[in-house]
């Protein structure tokens, strides 16, 4: 299927390893020219060019601190430049886990603080950045990862601050709708990252329909199918994307 994806330009934060790369990865592949974003120079400057080289697609690493106003808008700025506008934005970047907070006695408030700072707040500022240049341009696509956490007990931090990504995209997509401006969240299950061990992998197997952990392959097509031009009924929504959970109806 064609996605019409061709010529489109993205920008994927987080994107330098993990999730964000495999999405960056997957928008190339069908035609888009992507801006990557992270803190860390290096590993950006390395996937650019695997990227590139994989997908013959121009691929622009951009060192980014999501929790700065000051460095996401020369983000959204240099994107402009190298590409001349930004049609969609993957938001992915967080702080590295949310620390364990199972009891509220657990819970760290400067943590707490930075974690959701980082995460809902980086999310905030980049669609701040982005959007009017999506409203000049009369389109755009807005994907907000965020994780099952959210549906979750278990840690206090890690609910709140993905609880909080349903909450902004669908503020977003009320907002921005009206002008072709779509905003759509991604829930992700256990994927099967650096660290996922045979433990992760029972886990998966116990509490899911699909038996096993979600690889990035898969919530990077989603993304890719979600950020589509031919994707205009549903925003607003977040997207469950955990392999079906037993036992639950959400309706």
């Amino acid at each position: 299927m064609d996605l019409q994806l061709t010529a489109k330009r993205a920008i994927v934060t987080g994107g330098s390893r993990g999730l964000g790369k495999a999405i960056a990865l997957q928008l190339a592949q069908e035609g888009v020219d992507v801006v990557i974003a992270a803190r860390g120079a290096d590993a950006l400057n390395t996937t650019a060019l695997e990227l590139e080289a994989a997908t013959g697609r121009r691929i622009v690493p951009v060192t980014t601190d999501v929790g700065l106003d000051a460095s996401v808008d020369a983000l959204i700025a240099k994107a402009i430049e190298v590409l001349g506008g930004v049609d969609i934005l993957i938001n992915n970047a967080a702080a590295p886990g949310a620390g364990k907070a199972a009891r509220i006695a657990e819970v760290d408030s400067a943590r707490m603080l930075h974690d959701i700072d980082i995460k809902v707040g980086g999310y905030l500022r980049a669609a701040r950045a982005a959007v009017p240049h999506m409203m000049s341009a009369g389109w755009g696509r807005i994907i907000n990862i965020g994780g099952l956490a959210a549906r979750r007990t278990g840690n206090y931090v890690s609910a709140l601050r993905n609880a909080a990504i349903s909450a902004i995209t669908k503020n977003l997509a009320d907002e921005l709708g009206p002008c072709a401006i779509s905003s759509i969240a991604i829930h992700p299950g256990f994927l099967r990252t650096a660290g996922a061990d045979q433990s992760a992998e029972e886990r998966a197997r116990r509490s899911t329909n699909l038996g096993r952990l979600i690889e990035f392959s898969e919530i990077a097509w989603l993304s890719a199918v979600l950020a589509s031009p031919r994707c205009t009924v549903i925003n607003g929504e977040t997207i469950q994307a955990a392999g079906g959970t037993p036992g639950i109806i959400n309706y």
